[in-house]
């Protein structure tokens, strides 16, 4: 009989493989985005007079930004410079002005005022919120596990700091979306800070029954249940269902191995904003299942690598940034995929490193940003070079 210590053993994925894995999930997902933005707004461009090329170019433009935001947040700022000092209060607070600027003079687009238009340039200030309310839900847990404030304080400053943005979201800019992710990522947060499972269950509970009224207790929202049977949407599936049904028809044409880069039927004029929040359906006509597979794999090693990094951090902070963020960031793309697929009601959320627009990408790769700095310094605080560098340090003090 083989003894157990001759077993093989799974090699652990360290700090450093971890990020590297991250980073090429998160290279290969930015490359397949701008092929599908290209390939699902050409023909429209085209038709406009305008070039086919041109939405992909803004799109890389947009990835510019958020790479460059990405290696600040990587390389530059520690991510222990997060746990309440001005960096973080700054940003919350900026982010907090620009949602009531969204209030006051921002633009409605499908019956939502969620975007702000600074001159030329259009945002969606949600984007960036929900890492500040997230960033801010980290902090009040890491300082209330090391006593730095006790329980009432803490729970007085999340509702203060983050329930009340939260709310604030959901009735001026109809985003029950966007509160849903937040929510998912404040879940992991907590379950990472070490909250007991009970608590969790009870806040979860409260938290399910406020979203059902939100959704059956507002008529627009309610009547995207058409998910359940679109073609029964009461106006023959040209009303609520319309976009549900063509994007089973974009799935269904892509089969096994799709259509081909650029045969997409139903990004002419069929499928509604095939280029942003059902852009995964057109990745199902022209890739297929195995497009799909691909693209979802993707981000499941985004959430590994993500975890990996938690695991590896020494500090509770730490952890909860890494693992927090890559929850919240992947659960995002699943709630995307779920609704194209017809699982979930349509929420209007993108398809994060794919879909186009700036606000997503830009704020999709500063997660990656603060989820690589954790990683960074989990890997040199683990560096056996650095650690041997350390005791000398040690050794010579105590000399």
């Amino acid at each position: 009989m083989a003894s157990s210590n001759n077993r093989p053993r799974i090699p652990i994925v360290d700090a450093k493989t971890a990020t590297m894995l991250l980073l090429a999930a998160v290279f290969a997902l930015v490359v397949i985005g701008a092929i599908m933005v290209f390939s699902s707004t050409s023909a429209t461009l085209s038709s406009a007079g305008k070039s086919p090329f041109s939405e992909m170019i803004q799109q890389l433009g947009f990835v510019g930004i958020g790479v460059l935001l990405m290696l600040v947040l990587w390389l530059a700022i520690p991510y222990k410079a997060l746990m309440g000092g001005n960096l973080l209060w700054g940003y919350y607070f900026a982010c907090m002005f620009l949602l009531l600027l969204t209030f006051f003079i921002g633009t409605e687009v499908n019956g939502a005022k969620r975007w702000l238009y600074l001159g030329p340039i259009g945002f969606q200030p949600s984007e960036f919120a929900k890492i500040a309310l997230l960033m801010m839900t980290i902090r009040i847990m890491h300082d209330s596990s090391v006593g730095a404030i006790n329980q009432r304080a803490g729970l007085m400053q999340f509702v203060v700091l983050v329930a009340l943005p939260l709310a604030f979201m959901l009735f001026t800019q109809s985003d029950l979306g966007t509160v849903t992710i937040c929510f998912v990522g404040i879940f992991a947060v907590l379950w990472l800070g070490g909250m007991p499972g009970k608590w969790i269950a009870i806040i979860g509970g409260i938290t399910l029954v406020g979203g059902l009224v939100m959704v059956f207790g507002v008529g627009y929202r309610s009547s995207r249940l058409v998910f359940l049977n679109p073609w029964d949407d009461g106006e023959g599936g040209l009303g609520y269902g319309y976009n549900i049904i063509h994007a089973y028809y974009a799935i269904a044409e892509g089969g096994l191995f799709g259509q081909g880069i650029g045969s997409s039927n139903e990004k002419y004029g069929y499928l509604f904003a095939s280029d942003s929040d059902f852009i995964f359906a057109i990745i199902a006509e022209e890739l297929g299942l195995v497009g799909c597979v691909v693209v979802i794999g993707l981000f499941l090693v985004i959430l590994y690598a993500g975890l990996r990094i938690a695991v590896e951090c020494p500090d509770g902070f730490g952890k909860m940034v890494a693992g927090g963020f890559a929850i919240m960031l992947v659960f995002q793309a699943f709630l995307n995929i779920g609704c194209t697929i017809g699982v979930f009601p349509t929420t209007g959320k993108p398809l994060p490193f794919i879909s186009s627009g700036g606000s997503s990408v830009i704020g999709s790769l500063m997660i990656v940003g603060m989820i690589l700095s954790v990683g960074r310094s989990t890997g040199e605080a683990r560096d056996p070079r650095r650690q041997r560098d350390n005791l000398r340090v040690v050794r010579n003090t105590r000399r």
